[in-house]
């Protein structure tokens, strides 16, 4: 068998984790060792899935189970809280490894370019998640004034900011949703929620399991308008499609209902495009065009309208952000490659592969992710001509460098003990945890220096 291969992976959320379980089991085929070491800027891993997904949503974050099954199956060590650029460089990893694998994913929001999205009272979406899921590097407070609130976006990620807006918090308190962020959102006075989406109710980016939940609200009103349906001329091709067929349904429920009894409502406005934010310094409305379908695509009518809102929260995509001395396509947000290996212009990086939402941009399930990192995987692995050429290995090497630079590191074991105590915080209240919330904290628990 040939000497190990030695790979770093940069970003331990579901895109890291599936690469180095996917690494493992590939070389492994090639008749090859390996170790891998997972370096994550938090002190805890699983990324989005722990950072990205609402509180309510167990289902979604029963893949942590398989997560974990991997991080503690012993094939890869963990150092948490370590950023790239900063506690380890590029240079630290040529020279200890074989190659490294960038997996940091997206979290910020993309831009949405119109008049007054600045103004105090416009928010991006994905600030407020990672309010709402406890985020360490995030405000624990959140302004939460408004009586009416925009949410611009159609996927799961709008349906998610526009939910827990206008969910009672009481209903969230079976989740691992913080104390803070109830006590935020028990202050909150609002009444109305209003979602756009440029095309028609048959063209949205979000699931039926999203869709469903929100009908499932107690004491909120879902308002829909008879004018955006039977628009769009397609609608019998779209509706073969199993899912929207689905949703199809489910609205046409909803359109059915009796409203005018709860305490708060919930509008989805359709074949509206944003067009700017008014206010005079603050956000006091979001001005819409009428939008129409058409044989050559969407086209806005020249019919405007005003809706008063105190607040407006973008949910347009998410973004990646770029990394020390890694080549970045700003344009499009990602590290540019060819199925996975890094170029840089038509010049191939030796010894570098992305994976994620960093390789192909925020789309696609969590699922996805697998057949994304098989792709880089097997490119890796047929660069053997181009890998760096590490030093000879310490196991102690890594550990060292972290410790002399200061860096108060977390691993899989200190994750595991993170985890059993945010178990117990939940487990008197009858729920399965209470997230713990500052970075401080966290690393304290972990490494067992409280």
């Amino acid at each position: 068998m040939s000497a190990p291969l030695r790979i770093a992976v940069v970003g331990a959320g579901p895109a890291g984790i599936y690469a180095a379980d996917i690494l493992k089991k590939s070389a492994a085929e090639h008749g090859r060792d390996v170790f891998i070491d997972l370096f994550e800027q938090l002190p805890a891993p699983y990324g989005l899935v722990r950072y990205g997904v609402a509180p309510d949503h167990p289902r979604i974050k029963g893949i942590i189970a398989a997560l974990r099954e991997v991080l503690e199956s012993g094939v890869v060590r963990l150092f948490g809280n370590v950023r790239f650029g900063e506690d380890i460089l590029l240079e630290d990893l040529q020279r200890l490894y074989h190659g490294v694998i960038f997996a940091t994913g997206a979290t910020k929001d993309a831009p949405l370019e119109i008049p007054g999205i600045e103004l105090p009272g416009s928010y991006g979406a994905a600030d407020f998640v990672s309010w709402y899921d406890g985020h360490p590097d995030v405000p624990r407070d959140w302004p939460l004034e408004a009586r009416e609130i925009a949410v611009i976006g159609n996927g799961n990620v709008a349906l998610d900011v526009a939910r827990m807006l206008v969910k009672h918090p009481e209903d969230l308190l079976p989740t691992e949703v913080p104390a803070n962020v109830v006590a935020g959102l028990q202050a909150s006075p609002v009444t109305d929620v209003h979602v756009f989406g440029r095309r028609g109710p048959l063209g949205v980016k979000f699931t039926p399991l999203e869709l469903r939940e929100l009908g499932e609200l107690r004491d909120v009103d879902m308002i829909l308008h008879d004018e955006d349906f039977g628009v769009d001329p397609d609608e019998e091709t779209l509706k073969q499609n199993k899912q929207i067929l689905v949703i199809s349904r489910v609205l046409e429920q909803w359109r059915q209902r009796e409203t005018g009894t709860a305490s708060r409502r919930l509008h989805l406005h359709w074949w509206s495009r944003p067009d700017a934010v008014l206010g005079d310094g603050k956000v006091e409305a979001l001005r819409v065009e009428r939008t129409a379908p058409t044989p050559e695509g969407l086209v806005g009518t020249g019919e405007y309208r005003e809706f008063p809102v105190q607040a407006v929260y973008r949910a347009v995509g998410y973004f990646s952000s770029p990394l020390p001395e890694v080549p970045f396509d700003e344009r499009r947000g990602v590290i540019p490659n060819e199925a996975g290996r890094v170029v840089d212009g038509m010049r191939p990086m030796p010894g570098m592969y992305a994976t994620g939402w960093i390789k192909r941009g925020p789309v696609g399930l969590i699922g996805h992710t697998k057949s994304d990192a098989k792709e880089t995987i097997e490119q890796l692995l047929g660069d053997e001509h181009s890998w760096w050429r590490p030093e000879p290995y310490a196991e102690g090497a890594v550990p060292g460098l972290l410790a002399q630079r200061g860096v108060a590191w977390t691993d899989i074991a200190g994750w595991i003990r993170l985890d059993d105590h945010e178990k117990s915080l939940g487990e008197p209240h009858g729920r399965e945890r209470v997230k713990v919330v500052p970075r401080e904290e966290m690393i304290a628990i972990s490494r067992d220096e409280r």
